[in-house]
């Protein structure tokens, strides 16, 4: 992938910041050289090049970079939104150039983010999920309307360094966010269940990761590699009597499929709440 030449400055130096920087490094898109964290946490400083607790410091180093163009990445918690764009937008006001802020936290409208910058920086929301630890993670893109698309190639070369992605229109992005941004959590949840079914079986609780933690991976490793669709790949496991039926009978049974929907709607609808929470 392309190196981004431009700064990038991030607000938040958590985990899932440093996943992104360090998933971009291995991917030869971000140089370290180039990349800035305000982070007020002196004990998260070591995992960065350029960390600083001062708002005035970042942006001086910015400057010094001597660039045409920068980027600044929103991740701290949504809560936190005003809290962390107070100090910057008067800083960024004073750049030679109107930045690219991206912004990755949960239920935050795009309207949000231009009003907490005082409308002083292009904005891209994105999505991630926490795969893009390791690198495969799956990412939304949702830009404003002043969003070039340049901005948008930059958005989606960044985080397709850590996953996959998708641009998607603003409206769907709690859709996403129920199904892609909680959907590990379904997954762990999944596999917690056969690990205690594990143990009341008689395994040990090293047997019992074990055995899950390589049949989640082998599965979905499956799914990703296979063109079928996932109903498809069930019914090859699935003999007629046989011991998978009765599970899979007895969790239809249990209405567990339709659990599963009415959960993803409810996160959906959770995030349209936060959204509309100032």
């Amino acid at each position: 992938m392309q190196t981004i030449i431009h700064p990038i400055l991030f607000i938040g130096g958590g985990n899932m910041a440093h996943a992104i920087i360090s998933g971009a490094q291995k991917a030869g898109v971000l140089d370290p050289k180039r990349v800035g964290i305000i982070e007020p946490s002196l004990d998260r400083h070591p995992l960065f090049k350029n960390a600083f607790t001062d708002t005035s410091d970042a942006i001086h180093w910015l400057r010094l970079l001597d660039a045409e163009d920068a980027t600044i990445i929103l991740a701290v918690k949504p809560q936190m939104l005003d809290a962390a764009c107070t100090p910057i937008r008067e800083q960024i006001a004073q750049l030679p150039f109107k930045p690219l802020a991206i912004s990755i936290l949960a239920g935050t409208r795009i309207e949000q983010i231009e009003h907490a910058l005082d409308h002083k920086a292009r904005v891209i929301r994105v999505m991630p999920n926490t795969p893009a630890q390791i690198r495969r993670g799956m990412s939304a893109i949702s830009p404003s309307d002043e969003a070039s698309e340049a901005d948008i190639q930059l958005a989606d070369r960044l985080f397709s360094s850590v996953g996959q992605t998708v641009i998607i229109s603003e409206d769907l992005m709690n859709a996403f966010t129920a199904i892609a941004g909680s959907g590990p959590a379904y997954v762990f949840y999944l596999a917690e269940a056969m690990i205690e079914a594990a143990l009341q079986l008689g395994f040990d609780k090293q047997q019992a990761q074990t055995i899950v933690r390589q049949t989640v991976f082998g599965s979905a490793k499956l799914l990703s590699k296979s063109p079928e669709m996932p109903r498809q790949l069930r019914e090859q496991v699935t003999s007629k009597n046989g011991t998978t039926e009765a599970a899979t009978n007895t969790l239809d049974q249990s209405g567990v499929t339709d659990a599963f929907i009415r959960a993803i709607h409810a996160a959906r609808h959770r995030g349209a709440e936060l959204g509309k929470s100032d």
